[in-house]
């Protein structure tokens, strides 16, 4: 079953917004490995030799360190433990279900941050950003979540077809 694309309709709530279509892009990433055999999941079908779940787990590594790391400053234990020597991995006990409910999860934690922060907040000093001159504002780290999972959703639409033959938007 697919996603159904947000309509903004009119309004002006840029917080809302951005939450509505980070939630719609999450689902959608979820929505493309529903289905899939767990070989399926785990198969190469592109050149640049990643994984559906490979990209599953980047994505909520990569929220988790512009948003967590990166806007709150906390300290997030491996922020980069989506990547080995290069290039994305899993673990061979990590399921599918459990890196769709781990996304599910960063979303919950990002929607908190941006429901308690205004849009021109600058990100903390200490975790991702130790510059004060060139820390980005919530919005700008919002901005590139939002083009990271609509970019990475569409390769896994292109992969989903290579797979079994599904289309999605």
């Amino acid at each position: 079953m697919s996603v159904a694309l947000p309509d903004p309709g009119p309004s002006s709530d840029v917080p809302a917004l951005f939450l509505t279509y980070l939630d719609y892009y999450r689902e959608t990433v979820a929505d493309r490995l529903a289905g899939l055999t767990d070989a399926q999941a785990r198969s190469v079908r592109v050149p640049s030799g990643w994984t559906p779940v490979e990209l599953v787990k980047h994505l909520t590594f990569m929220e988790r360190r512009w948003l967590v790391w990166g806007f709150l400053g906390e300290p997030v234990p491996d922020p980069w433990g989506d990547h080995e020597d290069g290039h994305w991995h899993i673990d061979q006990g990590e399921t599918v279900a459990d890196l769709v409910a781990a996304l599910r999860r960063g979303g919950e934690r990002t929607r908190g941050v941006v429901e308690s922060s205004t849009l021109d907040a600058p990100a903390a000093l200490g975790g991702r950003f130790t510059d004060q001159a060139n820390r980005p504002t919530l919005v700008a780290i919002l901005c590139h979540v939002l083009q990271e999972y609509a970019r990475h959703a569409g390769h896994l639409d292109v992969v989903r077809e290579l797979i079994d033959g599904r289309t999605g938007e």
